[in-house]
């Protein structure tokens, strides 16, 4: 089981210093932009009363390099704070992930100027250094094209999930790596523990609000040995006090909820411009039907709409209609009542344990089948390496293709994989 104890914080402020000068990612020597004069400075004592009253961990970070990835908001912020707290020598990094052409008129939340300058603004704050790496080459090849191929088939990606998986947990993993560094922390809300036989275990977050472990369900023994997630055991309220009691710029900013590289409501004209001259199958008009082939309507293209979707679909009908499956080859968008969207059976592939074990035999378990979403019980077949029959039990609303399915036993994440097919009526032929 688990290691849960841990030694209460006595946690010392730290000393600070002047502002620092730090390389921006071409190299040159760039000036981070002045703190307002009124954010508050806390002394030793008053610094070491606060953070006593948060399980941040002991202090064992004496000697030690950290790279902290910063996204300009305050999860971050407060995590290289903690960090820094329990005597990391704390190194802050930006990722600069997606450039959007001027056109788009979208400017990115997580990756824009801003963003960079807010990161840069709570290390100067805190007195660590800071750099920023473009990694847009990285973010393209791994979450960008897959986020396109995905929704070109008429399945549901997950970026965010896919950008853990390709950018922050390999690439960004192994340029840590080469700084020297004996970790990577993220502002995720998630836990790692340790069991007495060395083996890590990757749990939900202390805060159900806010717990990011069912997009963390890919990392293997040898990430959750080199990461580290300060938030784990904290809620949302305690981190913005956190922030707001060290004076962090980024006490009170607003959190980004929407797909960073793509505006609100605009996925569609954005997949169909990465498409090109293979859009027009995704974006021509074309029949909706139900279950049984009947005419009910006309689709506007195909790449507006998503599994389980009600909304927008422009048909009257004695019953809502929910979208039950895409069928690209014929341009055909099938609906039907919510009743058809229920299932007992799902096929998933690209399935990986967090233990680096397959499994022999099935197992019971919970299943998420939507980010945050409600925990159902389960048995979990293991096929060929890869790939399992999922038996659910009690399973309510839509099952989409491309969504992640992730494994849980209690707190602790198992592993999981990729929705391919289910066994509901409208969905039979996804694949």
């Amino acid at each position: 089981m688990p290691t849960t104890d841990r030694p209460a914080p006595s946690i010392p402020l730290m000393p600070t210093g002047a502002p620092i000068v730090v390389p921006s990612a071409a190299g040159a020597a760039c000036a981070a932009r002045p703190l307002s004069e009124a954010l508050p400075r806390l002394s030793p004592d008053q610094a070491r009363a606060l953070l006593a009253r948060y399980d941040v961990g002991p202090i064992d970070g004496e000697g030690q390099t950290i790279v902290v990835a910063m996204s300009g908001g305050v999860d971050s912020a407060v995590t290289a704070l903690v960090l820094r707290e329990r005597g990391y020598r704390v190194v802050g990094v930006n990722m600069r992930l997606y450039n959007p052409p001027d056109e788009q008129g979208f400017i990115n939340p997580c990756c824009s100027i801003d963003a960079m300058e807010d990161a840069r603004a709570t290390c100067q704050r805190i007195d660590v250094p800071f750099y920023a790496m473009n990694m847009a080459k990285e973010f393209e090849a791994g979450v960008i094209d897959r986020f396109v191929r995905e929704y070109a088939s008429g399945r549901t990606p997950n970026p965010c999930l896919e950008c853990n998986r390709y950018v922050k947990f390999r690439h960004l993993i192994d340029k840590a790596r080469m700084l020297g560094a004996a970790g990577l922390a993220t502002g995720h809300y998630a836990r790692i523990e340790r069991d007495e036989d060395g083996g890590y275990h990757l749990l939900r977050a202390v805060d159900e609000r806010k717990d990011q472990s069912y997009v963390l369900h890919t990392l293997d023994q040898k990430q959750l040995a080199y990461l580290l997630f300060p938030l784990g055991r904290l809620r949302k309220t305690e981190v913005r006090e956190l922030a707001r009691g060290f004076g962090l710029p980024v006490a009170d900013k607003p959190e980004s909820q929407d797909i960073c590289f793509v505006a609100k409501g605009e996925h569609a004209g954005f997949v169909a411009r990465r498409l090109g001259d293979e859009a027009e199958r995704m974006t021509t008009p074309g029949p909706i039907v139900d279950g049984a082939g009947n005419v009910l309507g006309q689709h506007r293209g195909l790449l507006h709409y998503t599994v389980g979707q009600r909304r927008g679909l422009g048909i009257a009908a004695r019953e809502p209609l929910f979208v039950l499956r895409l069928d690209p080859r014929r341009n055909l968008l099938v609906v039907g009542p919510r009743s058809e969207l229920a299932t007992s059976r799902i096929v998933a592939d690209g399935v990986s344990f967090t233990s680096g074990d397959w499994p022999e035999t099935p197992f019971d378990c919970q299943i998420v089948v939507r980010y945050r979403g409600t925990a159902y019980p389960a048995t979990v077949a293991p096929g060929a390496p890869g790939s399992v029959v999922v038996h659910a039990t009690g399973l309510a609303g839509a099952v989409a293709p491309g969504q992640a399915i992730v494994f849980y036993r209690g707190d602790e994440v198992l592993g999981g994989g990729t929705i391919r097919a289910t066994d509901a009526p409208g969905l039979s032929a996804a694949s």
